[in-house]
């Protein structure tokens, strides 16, 4: 018994080290944030290549996202979000940031997807998806 004890407890230890890990991360902040949080997902991206990123934005996390949007130094975003893009990550933006900055939908990178609500993106992540906070 106490051998099928032991077995079983290593079975379930090894298949949580192989369990997906997804992470939510979350910008509301404008450009400063942004540009965290790019640095900070490579970098996740490098420690592990096979981690699920989604990023949500709301209020002025979205600017990024927008077309012609450039960081601190002036550089453009929108290759990190093409590059980041291509490695698996997501962006989600949303609509009713959208709708209350008078901000058209086409304004957006095409790498960007529309979700109703930021937040409310958040929670669902989180609540339903068993994805892992992070805010840079």
């Amino acid at each position: 018994m106490k051998r099928h004890l032991l077995l079983i407890t290593g079975l379930l230890a090894c298949a949580l080290s192989w369990a997906e890990i997804k992470v939510v991360y979350h910008l509301s902040e404008g450009i400063p944030q942004a540009s965290r949080a790019i640095g900070n997902i490579r970098n996740h991206l490098a420690a592990d290549p096979t981690v699920k990123i989604v990023v949500v934005t709301h209020g002025l996390g979205i600017d990024f996202l927008l077309d012609g949007a450039t960081n601190q130094m002036g550089q453009p975003f929108s290759g990190s979000v093409s590059d980041l893009v291509g490695k698996g990550v997501e962006f989600r933006v949303c609509n009713n940031t959208l709708v209350s900055r008078k901000i058209s939908a086409d304004k957006l990178l095409m790498e960007a997807k529309v979700v109703p609500s930021g937040v409310a993106e958040v929670a669902k992540l989180q609540a339903n998806e068993k994805f892992v906070y992070l805010r840079p």
